[in-house]
């Protein structure tokens, strides 16, 4: 009996030895092939791993970033991800808190991988929290795909992952991790990165955001998708995920109960501001910058010889625009547009004018203009080479009602309405808005400050700084002058009869006699009037006089040297401003005078940098001698009398109200009252089809120009169509917003007289004058064609 216990005994320790055995067998070969799927997974057995080069040069799509001159970012160029990369140290300590609170409480602990999460996470089957390090989510958004399909794959899919974590975790330290997280998350709302994020949702830089903004930000990325707050399909949902990072953040330590308490009670507090090629500030600026970026990658490749990308090279392009001026530069055209607007509307009403927003053109005049009109836009091209469809098909669908969204002022500011109306009638409707240009630049250095091409990019794209080519008007008198001083030293004080002139035919090429006339005909005639008063009054014989004595060939060479490569017909008639020239080329062409005779071409672009700050293009100041200084100085206060008794001279005005409350303008009172030296000069061009101001003080020049998209949409008069009406109050605006903004330094001293100045130009010392120039209180009318 004791034998048999024995045997039993025996066998039960040899069977439970078996089991032990297997036990160790089974718990090493487990490890085993743990390892050995780890080695597998690291020898790229699973799919593609990457090596060494490519942990240490982690890439992904970078924005094209574009800067003001005072460090602002202007706006960006990308396809899809909308990213520009930051630092560690550009990051709050409140973002890296509630990253690490939420995500990865363990982080400065461990090397790639969470041991305690792991067994957690396997023990509980994932129902007490993940157990994905930031180091293997960083490893998910480079490199790894959501894994799709059975457990199997989602199991390589993590070990691919733990590889990548712990290879990353040796090539980066613990802050860069943290950075390169940040910058890779996408935020929705092209929010790709925390720097675009930040600046999207709350207006910020990311050093900048406080507590709850940085737990917001955090939240979102558990699913950047379900709790995007704009738009706020889930508003509940994405405050609460922000709540349960405040809550983490005070399990943590870094904040404090009451904190924590209080904040959670606060609303989001959006500042939304979207980025995008259509949003933002220097929206025509930046359309203007694409061309010449991809111009310029044409001609520069890479080392390696291949191209430059503007949408993913992280490219950083430093511009002469400064953001405050630009602010300032569409703020006023904002102010004014809609008032002036409010009156055209009001002028061209179906009652008053059964062709608005036409003038002088007959109905079958109109529909060959929006036949044209139609075949230029991009809805014809679309139809006809996408879609196939023929010419009758495609004139037929502008005569269909369907849904869209168009511009409006409302209450005086840029604004969109839904709507149904026949594509014909948007375009008649688009057609009736007047349109402005302006350009602010520097007359020293040639920097281009403010730029605004329109009034709304999304709804008005053609640029009208440097694409729009209008005619000049009175605006281009100064340049006659100038020839005039340059070639026959010509003072500002000598005198002209004021009596009708002609230049007789086949003169300066004149086939016919030219006999240009004032505005007020035969009216406005009598006496003498020395030059500084006929420019301010805008005098169109003594014009005529002036390019009859130096030949129109020397005006057109004069035009060139300043810079303006429009066409310009060496003919007598060009004096009254017929050619058509554009903005960017008339501030050039100013600036010259200002700055004492010599050309600066205009110059937008800095510098350009790659995403490592090597430099890849500087530019080179391009300039020219053109004028003496002494005449440079002189069209200068020959243009000064233009703000002193001229058509400029509301400039100096006090306007106790300047717009009615329907928004439609008075003209005869503008609240400026500027005491500084400002020379200028209005335009207003035949049937006040356009209408300009050229306004300068020592070290700005800024042009601004209004008008219709065609010349036949116009106002009936000149009180409302003359440039001092449509064009002056922006330049007003504007100048009056960057003298309040001390920090920029806007000159109000007098233009620097030159040694030696041999001319007079104080006409208050020359006797027996017929005409006076000291002006009256009488606003007068533009005289100008």
């Amino acid at each position: 009996m004791a034998k048999t216990k024995a045997k039993k005994e025996t066998k039960n320790i040899q069977d439970f030895s078996k089991y032990i055995r297997w036990f160790w067998i089974l718990f090493m070969g487990g490890i085993f092939s743990i390892v050995l799927m780890f080695l597998m997974a690291s020898w790229g057995v699973f799919g593609e791993i990457p090596d060494h080069t490519q942990l240490e040069n982690l890439k992904s799509n970078l924005a094209t970033e574009i800067i003001s001159s005072d460090g602002k970012t202007l706006g960006k160029f990308y396809f899809n991800d909308n990213r520009t990369p930051v630092s560690y140290d550009d990051l709050s300590p409140h973002l890296v808190n509630a990253l690490i609170s939420t995500e990865d409480v363990r982080f400065h602990e461990h090397a790639g991988i969470d041991a305690r999460g792991t067994l957690r996470a396997a023990i509980f089957l994932g129902r007490k929290g993940g157990a994905s390090t930031i180091s293997q989510q960083l490893a998910k958004l480079f490199f790894t795909k959501k894994a799709s399909g059975n457990f199997v794959k989602r199991i390589i899919q993590k070990m691919k992952e733990w590889v990548i974590a712990i290879r990353l975790e040796r090539q980066y330290t613990k802050e860069e991790i943290i950075a390169q997280y940040f910058n890779i998350y996408d935020f929705g709302n092209n929010g790709d990165g925390i720097r675009s994020a930040s600046r999207i949702y709350f207006n910020k830089e990311p050093k900048d955001l406080e507590v709850k903004e940085a737990a917001m930000l955090v939240g979102m990325c558990v699913n950047s998708s379900f709790y995007n707050p704009i738009p706020s399909r889930n508003p509940v949902g994405v405050k609460n995920r922000r709540n349960v990072v405040l809550s983490q953040m005070e399990k943590s330590g870094h904040i404090n109960e009451v904190v924590k308490d209080s904040l959670q009670k606060t609303e989001l507090d959006l500042d939304f501001t979207p980025q995008s090629h259509r949003d933002g500030i220097a929206t025509y600026f930046r359309g203007y910058l694409s061309g010449f970026m991809k111009d310029w990658i044409k001609k520069n490749p890479k080392p390696d010889g291949t191209k430059w990308s503007l949408y993913n090279d992280g490219l950083k392009i430093y511009t002469t625009i400064d953001s405050r001026m630009q602010k300032h530069a569409e703020d006023a055209v904002q102010q004014h547009m809609p008032r002036l607007q409010a009156e055209f509307f009001h002028q061209n009403t179906p009652e008053r004018n059964p062709t608005a927003p036409f003038l002088e053109l007959t109905r079958g005049a109109i529909d060959t203009l929006m036949l044209r009109s139609m075949r230029r836009g991009k809805r014809w091209n679309h139809l006809k080479y996408d879609l196939k469809k023929s010419n009758k098909e495609i004139e037929a669908s502008f005569y269909e009602p369907i849904q869209m969204t168009v511009f409006e002022w409302k209450d005086g500011k840029p604004s969109e309405k839904d709507t149904i109306m026949k594509p014909i009638d948007s375009m008649r409707y688009y057609k009736s808005f007047l349109r402005p240009g302006m350009m602010s630049m520097n007359p020293q250095t040639g920097h281009v400050k403010a730029w605004v091409g329109g009034m709304n990019y999304r709804h008005f794209q053609y640029d009208m700084v440097k694409q729009g080519k209008r005619q000049i008007g009175s605006t281009f008198k100064p340049l006659v002058y100038a020839t005039a001083i340059d070639q026959l030293h010509k003072s500002p004080c000598d005198e002209y009869p004021d009596t009708p002139y002609c230049i007789e035919a086949n003169k300066h090429g004149n086939p016919d006699p030219w006999c240009p006339k004032n505005s007020n005909g035969d009216s406005d005639y009598g006496g003498k009037r020395t030059l500084k008063n006929a420019l301010a009054n805008s005098v169109n014989t003594i014009t005529a006089r002036l390019i009859d004595e130096v030949g129109p060939q020397t005006v057109v060479d004069l035009a060139k040297k300043l810079g303006i490569e429009s066409e310009v017909l060496p003919v007598p008639a060009i004096a009254l401003g017929v050619p058509e020239i554009s903005v960017y080329e008339m501030v050039g062409a100013y600036s010259t005078f200002a700055n004492k005779g010599v050309y600066t071409k205009p110059v937008m672009v800095t510098s350009i940098e790659d995403k490592n700050g090597t430099i890849l293009y500087q530019f080179t100041p391009e300039t020219n001698d053109v004028l003496s200084e002494e005449t440079a100085y002189v069209t200068v206060k020959l243009m000064e009398g233009v703000t002193q008794s001229g058509s400029g001279v509301r400039l100096r005005t006090k306007g106790a109200d300047a717009y009615r409350a329907d928004f439609r303008e008075v003209v005869t009172g503008y609240p400026y009252e500027f005491t500084n030296p400002i020379a200028g000069k209005t335009g207003t061009t035949q049937n006040q089809s356009d209408g300009w101001f050229m306004g300068m003080v020592p070290n700005l020049v800024t042009g601004v120009w209004v008008g219709g998209e065609e010349r036949s949409i116009h106002f009936r008069t000149t009180k409302y169509g003359q440039g001092a009406a449509m064009a002056l109050p922006i330049w007003g605006i504007y100048m009056k917003s960057c003298y309040a903004d001390k920090d920029l330094n806007i000159s109000k001293e007098a233009f620097e007289e030159p040694a030696n100045l041999s001319i007079n130009v104080d006409c208050s010392k020359v006797k027996n004058k017929t005409i006076t120039d000291d002006g009256s209180d009488e606003i007068p009318d533009d005289l100008d064609f």
